[in-house]
């Protein structure tokens, strides 16, 4: 009867072992993923190519789905599975982005008046320049910001707020 306790233990042992072994695999394996570099940009190889493309900064699930159409592409395709030439292909459609303007993001540029689309660090940089202008203009919109409350129209009464003002308490006074 010992024995066969001694039996079941073990085999439990080894059951839990083989058990750990799998998942550090398969965290290995997840920790190894393909990634696949478009634009600048790093994608998991595991996404399709409709959800994979809004990884990069600036683009929509509108350009997405517009570039997959366009190049007559399969959006459940993985990214992984993209060949090197069909990659070229959507950086190409991407710089030139033969869309109608109201889906880009820079509809008539204050300093050009162009109607251009960015991408990445590029499309960061003229946001915060944007913002630092109307800052220093002191326009409504630049003093919101300035204040760091919401620029667009939205209630400040029940939102907004920070978290020293959200806790509702008040610093012990030292006597």
């Amino acid at each position: 009867m010992a024995e066969d306790k001694q039996k079941l233990y073990d085999a439990k042992q080894k059951a839990q072992a083989e058990e750990a072994q799998a998942k550090k695999r398969s965290q290995e394996d997840e920790r190894s993923e393909v990634l696949v570099r478009i634009m600048g940009f790093d994608i998991p190889g595991s996404r399709n190519l409709i959800t994979g493309l809004t990884y990069i900064k600036g683009v929509s699930w509108t350009i997405s789905n517009a570039a997959c159409i366009t190049l007559q592409m399969q959006k459940s395709k993985k990214i992984s599975e993209l060949s090197k030439a069909d990659i070229q292909k959507l950086e190409d459609f991407l710089n030139k982005l033969p869309l109608p303007d109201f889906v880009k993001n820079r509809r008539a540029d204050p300093e050009t008046g162009e109607t251009k689309h960015f991408y990445g660090t590029t499309l960061d940089m003229k946001k915060e320049f944007d913002i630092k202008k109307m800052k220093e203009m002191k326009s409504y919109k630049g003093f919101r910001h300035m204040s760091k409350l919401p620029v667009r129209g939205q209630r400040t009464r029940s939102h907004f707020r920070t978290k020293s003002q959200a806790s509702g308490m008040k610093k012990a006074k030292k006597a």
